[in-house]
């Protein structure tokens, strides 16, 4: 399926000169959605993917749906202050600075097969950053899943060691 037929570009925004890609208008369409989630699932189903971890927010609208449809769990990443249970944090950067994500400790038993999934493949440093925690926990990193995949911010290079899958590629 082509799903960027699906996807709205909305110019110039959150600023000028970025052509923000917008998933929920193809969230929107229920069987459109249906099939883009199956088909991620399906990339991981032989993976033997144990749980799925996203990063907030739209990580959850993309795995918990894989998750749901493979009959696992979800373990959230959130950022810093969102997590009532102690938690695992890591820093990371940002074009405009440094941000942080947690992840609760304990949510990933050593050795559980993972499969981090996303909206959106950017620069690469939220992935980047929820694979450092999932590792630290112990977690095996099988497999990462992304609706859409910006190739000319080269995020994929910083993943060259796992298998990547993304739906559509701008």
């Amino acid at each position: 399926m082509d799903y960027k037929q699906y996807v709205t570009v909305v110019e110039n925004f959150p600023k000028e000169g970025i052509r923000f890609k917008d998933i929920t208008t193809l969230m929107e369409n229920g069987p459109v959605y249906k099939q883009a989630i199956e088909e991620m699932a399906d990339f991981a189903a032989d993976k033997n993917i144990d749980v799925v971890v996203g990063p907030e927010a739209r990580g959850f609208v993309v795995g918990c749906p894989i998750a749901v449809q493979m009959g696992i769990g979800f373990v959230p990443v959130r950022k810093a202050g969102k997590l009532p249970r102690a938690v695992l944090e890591v820093d990371y950067g940002l074009e405009y600075g440094k941000d942080s994500l947690n992840i609760h400790k304990g949510s990933i038993k050593p050795g559980q097969r993972v499969l981090i999934t996303d909206d959106l493949l950017a620069t690469g440093g939220t992935i980047e950053a929820t694979i450092k925690m999932v590792e630290e926990l112990g977690g095996v990193v099988a497999g990462i899943a992304f609706m859409i995949e910006l190739s000319y911010l080269n995020g994929k290079d910083r993943l060259k060691q796992y298998e990547v899958f993304s739906l559509m590629t701008y």
